[in-house]
């Protein structure tokens, strides 16, 4: 995509100078020719062209954060009773017979 953007530029640049050393052009028609057919419609394409890159990068960002709340969760609820209370005995007592 890159390539197609300075190709586009080259050209657009070449205009430029030709309208600026013509003998009817000037400068400021150089100008508004490369803003016009240069800048703007390049700015437009690269935006357009990097939206689904930027969409990965956001639901990318919302899976982390997703995945950090989910570790944080995991790691409160590992305490027995939330941490308040101490664990109950995992064996039982043992009976003596009479």
């Amino acid at each position: 995509m890159y390539l197609v953007v300075v190709a586009w530029l080259y050209v657009v640049l070449m205009m430029s100078v030709a309208e600026a050393t013509s003998s009817n052009g000037t400068v400021l028609g150089a100008l508004f020719t490369f803003a016009l057919y240069g800048l703007v419609p390049i700015a437009l394409l690269v935006y357009i062209m990097g939206t689904p890159g930027r969409k990965r990068a956001i639901k990318a960002r919302e899976q982390a954060e997703r995945d950090a709340q989910n570790a944080a969760a995991a790691a409160s609820s590992a305490e027995p009773a939330g941490g308040r209370e101490p664990a109950a005995e995992p064996v039982a007592a043992m009976r003596k017979e009479p």
